[in-house]
C-alpha cells in the first residue's frame, strides 16, 4: 500500500512556480508560434507546399501554447490565481478553448480518472467490454465511428476544437458559460481581423492547416495518457487515487524535441499524482525520485499499439479491442 501522505511530501518542493521560467516559456512558445504564422502567410505567394511544410513546426507551438493554457487551469504555472486566470483565458482565446468550461471539466477528469462509475467527463469516451454488449446497434455504431483513428485523431480532434467547444449546452455553472461566450466573442475578433489582412482564402489554408496537426497531435497525447493495455480502471468502491495517476496514467516517453513541444505532459503520472507542479519542473522530479521511474514507459513507436485497443475489458483489467463479432 502506498503512502500517500510520504508521497505527497516528495512531491510538495515542486510546486512552486518559477517566475522567470514561467515568462521564459511563454516567450520561447508565443514569439515562434506568431513569427511562424507570419512566415506561413509570406509562404503562400511562393509555395503552398512550403506553407503547408511551416504548419508543422507552428502547430507544435501551439500544442506548447496549449500546455500553458493547461498549466494556468491547474493554478501551477504562476503563483497568483489572478495572473493563471487572465493568461488561462488569453491562451485559451488561442487555442479555440473557453478556459472556466474547460478548467472546470478537466479538474473533473482529474478527479475520476480511472473510476468506472464516474466517466464520461473531460476524458475520451470509453465503453466497457459489458457496456458495449448491452448497448443498441446505434450506439455501438456512433462507438465505433467515435473510436475510430482516422475520425478521433483528424476531423473529429478538429471539430472538437473548432465546433463543441462553442456551445453552452449542459453547461450549469455561470463562469463557464461566460467564458465560452468571451472566447467566441474573440475568436470572430481574430478571425475577422485576419481575414481582412490577408483574405479569407489564405487565412482558411493556414489557420486549419495548423489546426489540424495542433489538434490531431493534442489528442493523441491526451488519448494515449490514459488508452493503454495495462491501464488502472476500477470502480468506485476500489478506486484509489494513486493508483489511478501512477496506473492508470502512462509515462509517454518521446524523443527530447517532442518532449519540449509537449511541455513534458509525457510525465503524466506525476501530473496526476500531484497536477500543481508546473510543466518544466516534471521531468525534474521524475529524475530525482526513483519511484516515479518503477512505472514502465511506453515508447513512441509502442504507442502506436493503442489503436486496436476500443473496451476496457472488467475481467482481464485491460484494454481490448472491438469483439471479433458485434
Amino acid at each position: 500500500m502506498i503512502d500517500e501522505k510520504k508521497l505527497n511530501a516528495v512531491l510538495a518542493p515542486y510546486r512552486e512556480p518559477n517566475l522567470k521560467r514561467s515568462v521564459w516559456q511563454m516567450v520561447n512558445s508565443f514569439v515562434p508560434y506568431v513569427v511562424l504564422w507570419y512566415l506561413m502567410y509570406l509562404s503562400t505567394s511562393v509555395s503552398y507546399w512550403l506553407t503547408l511544410a511551416l504548419a508543422i513546426p507552428t502547430a507544435g507551438f501551439m500544442v506548447r501554447i496549449f500546455i500553458i493554457f493547461h498549466d494556468c487551469g491547474h493554478g501551477s504555472f504562476f503563483k497568483s490565481s489572478r495572473a493563471n486566470n487572465f493568461w488561462g483565458m488569453v491562451t485559451g482565446f488561442l487555442v479555440y478553448t473557453p478556459y472556466y468550461e474547460w478548467r472546470h471539466a478537466h479538474a473533473v477528469h482529474h478527479a475520476t480518472a480511472g473510476n468506472l462509475d464516474k466517466k464520461g467527463t473531460g476524458d475520451v469516451w470509453t465503453m466497457t467490454t459489458e457496456e458495449y454488449r448491452n448497448a443498441s446497434k446505434g450506439v455501438r455504431f456512433g462507438y465505433r465511428i467515435y473510436r475510430n483513428p482516422l475520425i478521433l485523431f483528424t476531423v473529429g480532434a478538429m471539430l472538437s476544437f473548432l465546433f463543441f467547444n462553442r456551445f453552452t449546452f449542459k453547461i450549469t455553472h455561470k463562469k463557464d458559460r461566460l467564458s465560452i461566450h468571451l472566447t467566441n466573442l474573440a475568436m470572430v475578433c481574430i478571425v475577422a481581423g485576419l481575414i481582412l489582412l490577408m483574405g479569407l482564402k489564405a487565412f482558411l489554408f493556414i489557420q486549419l492547416t495548423i489546426l489540424l496537426f495542433a489538434t490531431s497531435s493534442g489528442v493523441w497525447l491526451f488519448y494515449l495518457q490514459h488508452q493503454f493495455e495495462d491501464v488502472y480502471w476500477e470502480r468506485n468502491d476500489k478506486w484509489d487515487r494513486v493508483k489511478a495517476a501512477l496506473e492508470g496514467s502512462s509515462f509517454y516517453k518521446l524523443p527530447r524535441v517532442l518532449q519540449w513541444f509537449s511541455g513534458n505532459i509525457g510525465f503524466h503520472h506525476i501530473h496526476h499524482l500531484n497536477p500543481g507542479i508546473p510543466n518544466y519542473k516534471l521531468e525534474k522530479c521524475y529524475r530525482e525520485n526513483p519511484e516515479f521511474r518503477e512505472v514502465k514507459p511506453i515508447t513512441l513507436r509502442a504507442g502506436f499499439k493503442s489503436f486496436s485497443l476500443r473496451l476496457y475489458d472488467e475481467a482481464t483489467h485491460k484494454m481490448v479491442g472491438f469483439p471479433s463479432k458485434a
